[in-house]
């Protein structure tokens, strides 16, 4: 099974910024999409941004232009770097690895934005 660690989360104002972490760890294949969804309280999880292993990425339009999403292949780690944080951006957001079909989710890690 695929091991998830998430970090990077917190508080920070409306403007500033936050750079998530996802290390992946188990059993790992070579061709995988990697990324962030976030669930508000009482809210579905909506796809954030998600990355292949050939680097192709893909954003919400919410974020397009605020947030960045990278990754070290060699690390099996993802990144997402949160700029312009807005309060709607408040949710807890899990990391999650795609390898034909298969889901892993990460623990979550809360993302607060306050006004």
């Amino acid at each position: 099974q695929v091991q998830l660690v998430e970090s990077g989360g917190g508080l920070v104002q409306s403007g500033g910024s936050l750079r998530l972490s996802c290390a992946a760890s188990g059993s790992i294949f070579s061709i995988n999409a990697m990324g962030w969804y976030s669930q508000a309280p009482g809210k579905q999880r909506d796809l954030v941004a998600f990355i292949t292993s050939d680097g192709r990425t893909n954003y919400a339009h919410s974020v397009k232009g605020r947030f960045t999403i990278s990754r070290d292949n060699a690390n099996n780690t993802v990144y997402l770097q949160m700029n312009s944080l807005k309060p709607e951006d408040t949710a807890v957001y899990y990391c999650y690895r795609n390898e034909m079909g298969h889901i892993y989710w990460g623990q979550g890690t809360q993302v607060t934005v306050s006004s």
